[in-house]
């Protein structure tokens, strides 16, 4: 039986970038080559209805061993990785016994990771850490959620003597740009309950989560001969510089924590003649989030009396905060808290400072929390995961089984 770590390595390998800019679900068409690949690993194992539907969601049954009836509990990841930074030959290092210092990252002379920029990796000295070359992410996010819930599933069909319910698991694509559950059939599905294994480091238990809105604006300006351009020429970079200016510095991510929104900067490209911005929007709170999209909208407003509506907008939600769906459920919580305490791990239920699929799913039905994956410093060629915050996580896994099935 193959290790945590081995079918995370192995899952790796396979570029699955999802792509912003796609017209397909899912975006980019690679990151199936992982979904087929899942199937036929499930149905080796002798999951029989694993399947890969036209949408790109992976979903398979493991048939309870037990009599009485208990919650049907689903697990869930997302096989795309982020198009921040290239997913294509991931040449990963292993770091051994690690003693606490920089760690070199050899794809990339003079790129490490530093001690000083990231202190918690002083947490796992003397583990095994997995880090990038540097010249790509490594893909924890969320090749190792996947990982996880592919290890407990292989685990189980090879030890029936362990009881549990009706456990589901599903695969989505494109969970990094926002669309991981656009199609996701909760009802096919069939779980009562489910958790997402996509959070970061080791103890990491969310249930909250930020409400999101996308945001794309379009600046046409006027470009004239800069020798004639007197009260003639609209300079749409300089434009969206003005804009970018207008939106509160204090409130962008490098300044932000805990419960705290921001707008940030996703996209700028343009020419004197043309220009498009990308923002993303975000905030905990309800009220102050759509304060946020109001300042945008009057930012826009603005612009345009001042320049002649040269700027359009488009602004949409993506998610909501996942708090008001799972709270009357809170049960789920607290058995990952006790999950996690079997396993020797201190919880640190806390708030996400992003989305997973967890949160739409719970609004349409499915209360899902999300659990750690183990990973640092998401969606940059910086990640690593420890490898015993992986074995960790696979223990968690079977610890909730096991609560469900008492």
């Amino acid at each position: 039986m193959e290790t945590v770590t081995d079918k995370f390595l192995r899952y790796i390998s396979v570029e699955t970038t999802s792509d912003e800019n796609g017209t397909t679900h899912p975006s980019s068409l690679k990151e199936l080559d992982l979904s087929r690949m899942l199937v036929e690993e499930m149905k080796k194992m002798g999951i029989a209805d694993a399947s890969l539907d036209e949408n790109g969601y992976v979903m398979g049954t493991i048939p309870a061993n037990i009599d009485k009836k208990v919650p049907v509990l689903g697990f869930i990841a997302h096989v795309d990785t982020a198009p921040d930074a290239s997913g294509k030959d991931v040449k990963p290092q292993f770091i051994r016994n690690y003693d606490g210092s920089d760690i070199p990252l050899k794809g990339v002379p003079g790129l490490a990771l530093r001690v000083a920029d990231f202190p918690e990796m002083l947490d796992y000295k003397g583990q095994t850490l997995i880090t990038t070359d540097g010249t790509t992410l490594l893909g924890a996010d969320d090749k190792a959620g996947v990982a996880e819930i592919m290890t407990v599933a292989e685990y189980l069909l090879t030890h029936p003597e362990v009881k549990h319910g009706t456990i589901k698991i599903g695969f989505t694509p494109d969970e990094e740009i926002g669309c991981g559950v656009d199609f996701f059939d909760v009802a096919k599905f069939g779980a009562d309950y489910a958790y997402t294994m996509d959070g970061g480091a080791i103890g990491e238990l969310e249930y909250e989560n930020f409400n999101a809105a996308g945001v794309k604006l379009r600046i046409q300006g006027c470009n004239i001969h800069p020798g004639y351009a007197k009260g003639k020429m609209v300079n749409a970079m300089q434009v969206g510089m003005e804009l970018a200016g207008m939106l509160p510095r204090e409130q962008r991510p490098e300044f932000t924590q805990d419960y705290e929104g921001f707008f940030h900067l996703t996209g700028f490209n343009g020419t004197v003649e043309a220009a498009t911005m990308s923002y993303i929007i975000r905030d905990h709170d309800m009220q102050r989030f759509e304060q946020k999209k109001a300042l945008m909208e009057a930012a826009v407003a603005y612009i345009n009396k001042k320049y002649g509506d040269i700027v359009t907008l488009e602004m949409k939600d993506q998610y909501y905060n996942m708090r008001e769906k799972v709270e009357p459920h809170y049960f789920i919580v607290e058995r990952a808290i006790k999950a996690m305490e079997m396993a020797g791990i201190q919880p640190k239920v806390q708030p996400i400072r992003g989305g997973t699929d967890g949160a739409r799913l719970s609004f349409m039905g499915l209360p899902c929390p999300n659990i750690f994956a183990g990973g640092h410093n998401f969606h940059g060629k910086l990640e690593f995961v420890p490898v015993e915050s992986m074995e960790k996580a696979t223990e968690v896994i079977k610890n909730l089984i096991a609560l469900y099935a008492e």
